[in-house]
């Protein structure tokens, strides 16, 4: 658990802050004419504002927590056996940035001890943000978010990310939830799950992402009231999945993907 000296609440409007900070810089080039698009050897994409809303949020975080350490998915991790750990994604949804497309976000999130307990998403494009602490809350734009009451699959609107599914063996566990639940859409990224955390829709899944995409994701979907697992049942950001849900249908949509 956090150690007990730590302040959430401050640590969360430190957090909020560094959002600020990057949102600068991502708006700054968003929908720029001259915005370079370089692909890394994972064959993802990456440009100028991914790097320097990165480098901005670790250079404050040297300013106002220099005992901390960070991972960040442009610039790597520092300190790694630091007992607080700040978990960087400047861009979540880079290949909707480059081509224009609003959806996208900086996450940041804080983890004390192993346990995810700050999150903030901002997307400052479509003029949204979402934050949390443990035993706090979580919150859209200063207002308080829960999760929905849905009890059935049938009755359930589902997001789920298109992709390597295959490379699961749950091609056949995501196609059999589509079949069940009563809409299906794929919004993708962080923005499915902070629609699990608004209670705008009920099960939101991924089969193939990364720590930096899921951490702030974990502690906003939690404080709303819902359940957030990899697609293993484990309560992690670390699984390389996610499944987040209204806490409801979280062990039947979990059964289903896993009956593949």
């Amino acid at each position: 658990m956090p150690d007990s000296d730590i302040d959430l609440a401050t640590e969360l409007d430190l957090a909020r802050s560094l959002a600020d900070a990057a949102d600068v810089i991502t708006m700054r080039h968003y929908r720029s004419t001259g915005l370079v698009v370089e692909t890394k050897a994972d064959r993802t994409e990456v440009t100028i504002a991914d790097r320097d809303s990165e480098h901005a949020i670790r250079q404050l975080l040297a300013q106002h927590r220099p005992s901390h350490g960070i991972l960040g998915e442009e610039h790597g991790i520092s300190d790694p056996n630091a007992t607080f750990r700040w978990i960087i994604d400047p861009i979540d949804g880079t290949s909707n940035y480059v081509r224009g497309v609003p959806v996208w976000a900086t996450l940041i999130a804080l983890e004390a001890n192993g346990v995810m307990v700050v999150g903030v998403v901002s997307c400052p494009a479509l003029g949204k943000r979402w934050w949390a602490a443990k035993g706090l809350g979580a919150f859209a734009d200063g207002r308080p978010i829960r999760v929905s009451s849905v009890a059935s699959l049938e009755d359930a609107f589902l997001s789920y990310s298109e992709g390597p599914w295959a490379d699961r063996d749950m091609r056949g566990g995501i196609d059999a939830l589509r079949s069940l639940v009563a809409r299906e859409r794929a919004f993708g990224d962080f923005w499915q799950h902070m629609l699990v955390a608004e209670g705008a829709i009920d099960v939101a899944a991924e089969a193939i992402v990364s720590l930096w995409d899921l951490a702030a994701i974990q502690v906003i979907v939690e404080e709303a009231g819902g359940t957030f697992t990899d697609l293993a049942g484990e309560a992690r950001a670390a699984g390389g999945s996610a499944l987040s849900t209204n806490s409801l249908l979280h062990l039947p949509a979990l059964a289903v993907l896993q009956a593949s």
